[in-house]
């Protein structure tokens, strides 16, 4: 029987509606593989507006009345979510510059695939503390430790914008631990903040799983492009917000996006002075 693949993403909450809509718009421009959305706190009047994209698949997310927290505890959940052999999520803020077939090939060898951090180095991750980073700088290892995250120094941050895997009993386990870490992130906010990657970091330092870690052109974070150095075309670009370069509009511009953005003027928030809107 032929493998089945596809695409997942989160959308909890208005927010981060006009960015799925547009993430939407790339992937159908360069795949056909159906998509997953898992989706809280939108109201569903507004669900047509994501199934004018063909084979979208809207799913409910964990519920949690912190927008942030139930994209975060839907990312942890994305291997009983995904009912493909082969998936890769995607935040949604993400643009595909090109098709990404070769990550769905890859999967025939590896059951992961993924990009490290702009800071990879986990002991120097300032980013998943609370408090000033540079106060921090000597202590990260140490906090994240003494919270229950067996890492050590040569441990990987990992950047979970994107995330290949294939069904299988060691990615299974690898989602399962990712979990049980989370857990431990939302009980510590005392010290630490509400991200995944500690999370997904420890889980993968504990399950070794079979991975593969993709050029950071699959995962390029444009508000950190002075950080780079590459020489390859990128393929996937990552729009942090709040910066969103005209190409990554030009990709997908249609007349569907441009009624579209007009009218997210008037049913979404703030869309008139989120800077990337008129960048």
């Amino acid at each position: 029987m032929k493998e089945t693949r596809g695409f997942i993403t989160i959308l909890t909450g208005l927010y981060s509606f006009q960015d799925c809509i547009h993430f939407l718009a790339a992937i159908r421009k360069f795949h056909h593989e159906p998509i997953i959305v898992l989706i809280d706190q939108v109201p569903p009047i507004l669900y047509p507006f994501l199934k004018v994209f063909k084979n979208v698949i809207l799913k409910p997310a964990p519920k949690h009345e912190n927008t942030v927290l139930a994209s975060r505890l839907a990312k942890v959940s994305l291997y009983n979510a995904s009912e493909f052999d082969k998936t890769i999520f995607l935040d949604s803020d993400i643009c595909l510059l090109t098709d990404i077939n070769d990550v769905f090939e890859s999967l025939d060898e590896f059951d992961l695939l993924l990009t490290e951090d702009v800071q990879p180095d986990i002991s120097k991750a300032t980013n998943l503390l609370r408090g000033s980073q540079q106060e921090n700088l000597d202590k990260v290892l140490q906090t994240l430790q003494s919270v229950g995250f067996p890492l050590q120094e040569k441990d990987i941050q990992y950047n979970s914008g994107l995330i290949a895997f294939r069904k299988t009993e060691e990615t299974k386990k690898l989602f399962s631990e990712f979990q049980r870490y989370f857990g431990i992130i939302t009980e510590h906010q005392d010290k630490l903040l509400l991200r995944d990657q500690g999370a997904f970091a420890t889980a993968i330092a504990t399950v070794k799983p079979k991975m593969k870690v993709l050029p950071p052109t699959y995962n390029f974070l444009s508000k950190w492009k002075d950080a780079y150095k590459i020489d390859q075309e990128i393929k996937v670009l990552h729009c942090t917000y709040p910066y969103r370069p005209q190409y990554a509009k030009n990709i997908t511009r249609s007349l569907y996006t441009r009624i579209f953005d007009k009218l997210a003027h008037l049913f979404l928030p703030d869309q008139v002075t989120n800077p990337w809107r008129q960048k």
